[in-house]
């Protein structure tokens, strides 16, 4: 049988392993961020009708500029933007790619704060582009000055910031991305795929888009719209950013489908939107009763907890996983990470927690 050794395979990507969480059949998944909400029945019946429209005219390709779709996430997002300062793509990471695809490539870099969402360093690889992997402060936090010290330092053609970060929660300070925008010459990308689980009236970098054409604001439909399987993301940016990605997309690479589905869920927002304080409710319970099982939670503004205290990590999982409980392991010694489920999948996940008793750490305190 043929192996990838076999093959002329790029020698940059020889020894590497695809990005993927396990997927597998069990009655309480909570590894991969996704809203364990479904959609509300309404709202799903016009998505299908919306589908049923676009099938009668699937033989012609779908818009190319997405049009209706740019004019909604526009007024989604407001702060006055319009279609001219929007992009999207089947998800989040192709914008990403695609970013990386017009602003990166052989002989530029990206600087990233690790640890933090994996496909960053994988994308960059796909695109020829150097990863460099800057730290944080304590407990996984980024201040203005550490960010503008490595963004000094390394004088990187791009910037990935995330907030809230994946896979620790915490997020970042307006300062944080005006001192790394001020401090770069290149692109820096604020990726807040989890933004709308951040509590109320916290400002999104969306508000500093005015007189910065080098900064990008990345959001997804997957999370606090439960569409993970619809993959539908898009970006903010300065116009001549889209302009740019037009440059490396695909043609017509968002489907009539996607945009029909993408449409008909933007126009029933409020709706989509209404499960986000349950599921900050189920949140914020993890933190409170990971603390009194004797591990040590972080503080989180998206819709998943990491918590340290975990003398083996591996252990932990392999025994929640076979009571059908998947969460997962981010590779972070002494830690792993939940998200946050419907009531019942949380308490599931409590309760068998909390059978496999204390950490070694706190026993007996």
């Amino acid at each position: 049988m043929t192996s990838l050794n076999d093959l002329p395979l790029r020698a940059d990507l020889r020894g590497q392993i695809p990005y993927g969480a396990p997927q597998l059949h069990v009655p309480v998944a909570l590894n991969v961020n996704e809203n364990t909400h479904p959609i509300p029945e309404p709202v799903a019946l016009d998505i299908v009708r919306a589908l049923a429209q676009a099938v009668l005219t699937v033989n012609r390709y779908p818009d190319r500029e997405f049009t209706e779709l740019r004019d909604r996430l526009a007024a989604y997002l407001g702060h006055e933007l319009t279609r001219e300062n929007i992009w999207a793509a089947n998800g989040s990471n192709e914008v990403l790619q695609q970013v990386l695809q017009a602003f990166g490539g052989p002989g530029r870099s990206v600087l990233g704060f690790a640890p933090t969402y994996s496909m960053y360093s994988i994308l960059a690889s796909g695109t020829g582009t150097e990863w460099i992997e800057g730290d944080r402060d304590a407990d996984f936090h980024l201040s203005p000055e550490t960010a503008a010290d490595w963004v000094t330092r390394t004088n990187p053609d791009l910037v990935f910031l995330c907030s809230p970060n994946n896979p620790t929660g915490t997020s970042l300070s307006l300062d944080t991305i005006t001192a790394v925008y001020e401090a770069s010459r290149g692109i820096v990308v604020v990726d807040e795929a989890y933004a709308e689980f951040e509590p109320d009236g916290t400002p999104s970098a969306v508000a500093l888009l005015p007189g910065r054409e080098r900064l990008l604001v990345s959001r997804t439909m997957s999370k606090a719209f439960a569409f993970a399987g619809a993959r539908v993301g898009y970006l903010a940016a300065d116009p001549a950013v889209t302009d740019a990605l037009r440059l490396v997309r695909l043609p017509y690479h968002l489907s009539a489908f996607t945009q029909a589905a993408a449409n008909a869920a933007l126009a029933h927002s409020e709706e989509m939107l209404a499960m986000v304080d349950e599921i900050r409710g189920q949140r914020d319970r993890l933190v409170v009763e990971l603390a009194r099982l004797g591990y040590s939670p972080y503080e989180s503004g998206s819709n998943f907890v990491l918590f340290g205290g975990v003398p083996d990590p591996h252990a932990i999982f392999e025994a929640l996983l076979a009571e059908g409980i998947l969460i997962r392991d981010v590779g972070i010694a002494g830690h792993l990470r939940v998200t946050a489920g419907t009531r019942t999948e949380t308490t599931a996940f409590l309760e068998a927690l909390e059978r496999l008793g204390r950490p070694a750490s706190s026993a007996g305190e």
